[in-house]
């Protein structure tokens, strides 16, 4: 299915800022030539704009590359603008990011506990 990233072992997040006039071959440069990475491998690579509106993602589903793009209609991701740089990302984290929250929570919520009466 186009979009399903179930079956991805990891989530890169580049920091900064990226070019989003950059389609597959250039995020696929960017992957490997600055960060000596393999696009072809099982991961989903983001990457983000100046404006943080943003963001696009890159994988590889074994037939082809999937190009993902989604633009905010109202507010901000919470993009790390530090200096260029990959950073691993689990699940949560990328949930997080899509849900409009900081990457770098500092607690979440446990699941509560069934009490019985």
């Amino acid at each position: 299915m186009l979009g399903d990233i179930s079956r991805v072992q990891k989530i890169y997040l580049v920091t900064g800022r990226t070019d989003m006039r950059k389609g597959v071959n250039g995020l696929m440069a960017i992957i490997r030539d600055t960060y000596q990475m393999d696009p072809y491998a099982n991961a989903l690579y983001l990457f983000c704009g100046r404006k943080r509106d943003r963001i696009k993602a890159l994988y590889f589903d074994k037939t082809g590359f999937v190009l993902l793009y989604k633009i905010l209609d109202q507010g901000r991701f919470q993009w790390p603008c530090n200096a260029s740089e990959v950073r691993t990302l689990t699940r949560q984290e990328y949930r997080w990011l899509l849900e409009g929250l900081s990457i770098s929570q500092t607690k979440a919520f446990k699941h509560a506990r069934k009490k019985e009466f």
